[in-house]
C-alpha cells in the first residue's frame, strides 16, 4: 500500500503569472492616471504612465484598482452555518466562501474567527478548530483564489478565551487579533436598552425573565474575566508579534487603553469621540463598509461617513457583505478629507495592508505584488469584472 504523505500550505507555492493592462484611470496611492501597468512572475515591473502598449490589453475606461485587503470579516460563517444548527461540510465552506471573496474584488482576506464561547453563539468551542484546519487543509491544495490570514476575534469575558487563543496561536498563523466585550452596558452595547430589544427579537426571542438572567450572567462574567483575560491577550499578542485591534471603543477611556496596549487597529469605534482620539493617537480607524452603502450604523453607533466627513477613518472593512467593500470605498470619493478615488481606494488596499505590516501588497506600484481589479461603473455602481492575484486571473 502506498501511503501518501499530506501536503502542508508551507509546500505549496503560490501561483503567478504575467500580464500587462491598460486603463484610462489607473489609481495609484496618491493620483489616478491613464497609461499601462506590466506584471511579471507575479510582481508589478512597469507603470506606463499615458502610454498604452502595444502589448497590453486595453481596459478602456474600466477602472484599475489594486487587489482589495479585507481584515474583518466573518462572512465564512454563512457559508458554514447557513441555517441554524445546519453545519455544512468546512473543507467545501472555505472554497466556497473564497469564490465569493475573490469575486468582490479581494485579493488579501483575514478570516475572522471567534475565540472564547459566550452562550450566544454556535460558531464557537471546537468548531473554531475544525474552521481553522479546513482553511489550512485549502490553502494546502493551492487552488484557493485569494490570500487568506486569520483574524482572531477573542471575546475577552468568556471563561476559556485564554485557552482556545493559546491553543489556535500555537497551531495557526494568527496575523491579527482583536479585543471584544460584548458585556450589556459596555461599549457597542452601552445602551443595554436596545440589546434587549435585539435578543427579544425574532431571531432570539427570548423572555424578560430570560434575558435579566442573560444579562446578570454577562455582567458576572466581565466583572469576574474582563480584565485579567484583555491583559493576558495583550501580553499574547505582543509575544507573538501579532497586530492587535481594540474593538468598539466608545469613550476617550477606552482609547487611552488600546494606546497603552499598544494598538495598532481600532475596530469600529461607536462614537466621534473615540474616533477622535484614536486618529490622533495613531492608531488605524477602521468602520464597516456596510454603514457606508446603507448611510448608518445598523446598531445605532456613529455613521462612518460622519468619521469620514472629519478625518478620522482610515480602513473599511465589508464585515458581513463582501461586495460593500469596493461599494463603500466608491461611496466615499465624494467626501472632502478622503482624497478623492485615491484616497478611497487607500481605505481598502493600502491602509489595511501597512497597518498590518503587509508592505508587499496594497497599492499599484513598481515591486508589489500584482494583484489586480477591473472595476466598471455602471449607473454609479462599482461592478467587479476580473481580478488578478498574482498577475494570474482568479475571477
Amino acid at each position: 500500500m502506498t501511503i501518501v504523505e499530506p501536503v502542508t500550505a508551507s509546500a505549496v507555492a503560490e501561483p503567478v503569472g504575467s500580464l500587462a493592462v491598460a486603463s484610462r484611470s489607473i489609481v495609484l496611492a496618491d493620483r489616478v492616471v491613464p497609461g499601462t501597468v506590466v506584471v511579471e512572475n507575479g510582481v508589478i515591473v512597469a507603470i506606463e504612465e499615458d502610454r498604452i502598449l502595444d502589448e497590453a490589453e486595453d481596459w478602456g475606461d474600466d477602472i484599475l484598482v489594486p487587489g482589495l485587503v479585507e481584515l474583518h470579516t466573518d462572512h465564512i460563517e454563512p457559508h458554514y452555518s447557513p441555517r441554524p444548527k445546519v453545519f455544512w461540510e468546512p473543507f467545501s465552506a472555505v472554497f466556497s466562501y473564497d469564490a465569493q471573496i475573490a469575486a468582490a474584488g479581494i485579493t488579501t482576506v483575514f478570516d475572522s474567527l471567534r475565540a472564547g464561547s459566550d452562550g450566544d453563539s454556535s460558531m464557537l468551542g471546537a468548531r473554531l478548530f475544525e474552521l481553522g484546519d479546513a482553511i489550512e487543509k485549502a490553502k494546502a491544495t493551492g487552488l484557493l483564489r485569494v490570500d487568506h490570514h486569520t483574524h482572531l476575534r477573542c471575546e475577552i469575558c468568556a471563561a476559556d478565551v485564554l485557552d482556545q487563543a493559546r491553543e489556535y496561536l500555537g497551531r495557526f498563523d494568527v496575523r491579527l487579533l482583536s479585543l471584544m466585550d460584548h458585556t450589556p452596558g459596555q461599549r457597542q452595547f452601552r445602551d443595554a436598552e436596545k440589546l434587549r430589544d435585539y435578543y427579544r427579537g425574532k431571531k432570539k426571542g427570548m423572555s424578560e425573565e430570560e434575558l435579566d438572567a442573560f444579562f446578570a450572567e454577562r455582567i458576572r462574567l466581565h466583572e469576574r474575566y474582563g480584565v485579567v483575560h484583555r491583559r493576558a491577550l495583550v501580553d499574547i499578542g505582543h509575544a507573538r508579534g501579532v497586530a492587535l485591534a481594540s474593538h468598539d471603543d466608545t469613550t476617550v477611556e477606552h482609547v487611552e487603553e488600546s494606546v497603552a496596549d499598544r494598538v495598532q487597529v481600532a475596530e469600529f469605534p461607536t462614537t466621534l469621540e473615540a474616533a477622535a482620539a484614536s486618529h490622533a493617537a495613531g492608531l488605524a480607524v477602521l468602520m464597516g463598509a456596510p454603514n457606508v452603502v446603507r448611510g448608518g450604523s445598523h446598531s445605532g453607533n456613529v455613521s462612518a461617513i460622519a468619521l469620514a466627513e472629519a478625518g478620522h477613518l482610515d480602513i473599511l472593512s465589508s464585515d458581513y457583505v463582501p461586495v460593500s467593500l469596493i461599494e463603500g470605498a466608491f461611496g466615499l470619493v465624494d467626501v472632502p478629507a478622503i482624497g478623492g478615488l485615491a484616497g478611497a481606494i487607500r481605505t481598502v488596499s493600502k491602509n489595511p495592508a501597512e497597518a498590518t505590516g503587509m508592505t508587499d501588497r496594497g497599492e499599484i506600484a513598481c515591486g508589489k505584488r500584482g494583484d489586480l481589479v477591473r472595476v466598471r461603473l455602471l449607473d454609479g455602481h462599482p461592478v467587479v469584472r476580473e481580478v488578478f492575484r498574482l498577475g494570474r486571473r482568479v475571477s
